[in-house]
């Protein structure tokens, strides 16, 4: 029995990044929502503006922050101080794996576009409607919130459970495409998008490889967002 009972730590020991990375994403995108479906079904909530779905995300995002926060305190010390001591250097190294990932993003967007037809990602479309109801809150959560929650739960998260660097970056760059399609998916086209998602999860996974600081990739993402976002509200001001 105590042989027993050793084996079974030993396993434990051995798998539980894996059994921790499971438990993390299924939280972040399977329980939280449904949590908040079931509390606006309480509520007697039938329908929500556009508006009220915007502020709901964002405070699904600051919620799920807070919480992946607790859960890697240390770490996240650990990696800022590694940042911060080699901001430069870091962000030097993960700009080589986004400019790949934009050409790979951009080249897969005109493909899709040229050969099947494939127009916009449903998942694009939703955030351009979104920037019409409350731009300044899109700004913060899809610029700053959003990138420290998909870091943590695609990057970090995937890390600790997958030693090896390309079945990390593969697997990681993958789930974070799909995870950008499923939830707009509205027919078979729609997952040839997760290419060029992959593409971008491909390059910050390689940026937060190589400079082992979550900061890196997390900077990275921010800026990416922040870039899309801002053209996105100008461009709306610009029309109206």
């Amino acid at each position: 029995m105590k042989n027993v009972f050793k084996s079974i730590k030993e396993d434990f020991k051995k798998y539980k990044y894996i059994i921790k990375a499971i438990l993390i994403f299924i939280f972040s995108y399977f329980v939280l929502d449904y949590a908040f479906s079931y509390t606006l079904y309480y509520l007697k909530v039938k329908e929500l503006s556009g508006p009220m779905l915007v502020i709901l995300n964002a405070l699904k995002n600051i919620i799920l922050l807070f919480i992946l926060f607790l859960i890697y305190r240390k770490d996240l010390i650990r990696d800022w101080d590694k940042f911060r001591a080699n901001v430069f250097d870091n962000l030097d190294e993960g700009i080589k794996y986004w400019f790949l990932g934009l050409v790979g993003m951009v080249a897969s967007n005109l493909i899709i576009n040229f050969v099947f037809k494939g127009g916009q990602a449903g998942n694009e479309q939703a955030v351009q409607d979104y920037i019409k109801y409350l731009p300044w809150l899109m700004l913060i959560n899809v610029g700053f919130l959003g990138p420290m929650v998909e870091e943590l739960v695609f990057r970090k998260t995937f890390k600790d459970a997958i030693k090896n660097k390309w079945l990390f970056i593969i697997i990681s760059g993958l789930i974070f495409g799909g995870m950008h399609v499923v939830g707009s998916y509205t027919g078979l086209v729609d997952l040839l998008f997760i290419i060029p998602y992959s593409c971008l999860g491909f390059a910050f996974a390689a940026a937060y490889y190589n400079t082992d600081t979550i900061f890196t990739s997390i900077t990275l993402h921010m800026i990416h967002n922040t870039i899309l976002t801002v053209t996105s509200i100008l461009t709306l001001l610009i029309l109206i």
